[in-house]
């Protein structure tokens, strides 16, 4: 059994009346829970009410850094109430996003100041809630958005447990993260013939220090490249990861989810 750990059920790309497939497909592929992660605000109500529905569906609650712009300065208060909700595991996705221009309006260094004052209120509320994090970063060129996010998590690893999510960097990087006491996960990028570094990574990691996930809607691993990602398709991340590890997926499956559990502390 496995843990989609990251996908984003309140996207328009999963019309509300197809939950219950989605749901049903990702159960015959031995996928028995998922996280839907909230993106902004105006989404968040969206994945609770998923989560609600489906006792196997969890939420994290978060601000994107991509929508950080588009937020109120006075976000706070709205956050912690909906992070509250007893279906909530976790703070996200909240982090650091370099590769997306600056909005209308916004020079770079205003956009990326504003994302980086922004996730140190998401660390120090998920101190204050004792939940841990999940972290984006992206950058165009270069690994600056990683090297700041990691700074500001250095800045709060003794409170809180980061993941670093949909990772796509060397072990080199991981290994950073990995130093902090954080967690990497890993999307269908590990499964593409030219993310061979990302593949690498997961081999790498020790047991205990990594989750799988699809990020769907995006990023369909191999054999669905392409296609539309959905939670089932974790299952091709998973098996690709443990083939290369040298472990039966059970194994895998069997420390991934311990390391999922002990992130998320699920309570059901």
């Amino acid at each position: 059994m496995l843990t989609d750990t990251h996908c984003h059920l309140g996207s328009h790309k999963f019309p509300t009346e197809e939950l219950d497939e989605l749901v049903a497909r990702a159960g015959e592929a031995d996928i028995h829970r998922l996280v839907t992660i909230a993106t902004n605000l105006s989404d968040i109500p969206t994945n609770l009410a998923i989560a609600e529905r489906f006792d196997q569906i969890f939420a994290c609650v978060g601000i994107h850094p991509c929508d950080v712009h588009e937020t109120p300065e006075d976000f706070l208060p709205a956050l912690r109430e909906f992070a509250q909700h007893p279906k909530v595991v976790a703070i996200g996705e909240t982090g650091l996003d370099y590769f997306h221009p600056a909005p209308d309006g916004w020079s770079d260094e205003d956009y990326h100041q504003r994302q980086r004052e922004y996730l140190r209120i998401h660390y120090s509320l998920a101190a204050e809630l004792n939940l841990n994090i999940v972290i984006h970063t992206r950058d165009r060129s270069g690994d600056r958005s990683f090297t700041d996010a990691l700074a500001i998590y250095e800045e709060f690893s003794t409170k809180v447990q980061a993941v670093f999510h949909c990772f796509p960097g060397p072990f080199s990087q991981a290994q950073r993260v990995l130093d902090l006491g954080g967690l990497v996960s890993f999307t269908g990028i590990a499964t593409f013939k030219k993310a061979e570094a990302v593949l690498d990574a997961a081999v790498q990691c020790p047991a205990g220090s990594l989750m799988v996930e699809t990020d769907s809607p995006y990023l369909s691993p191999v054999p669905h490249r392409g296609k539309r990602c959905e939670p089932a398709f974790v299952r091709h991340t998973a098996e690709a990861i443990a083939t290369a590890r040298n472990e039966s997926l059970a194994d895998f499956a069997n420390h991934t989810e311990s390391t999922a559990n002990q992130f998320f502390r699920f309570q059901i």
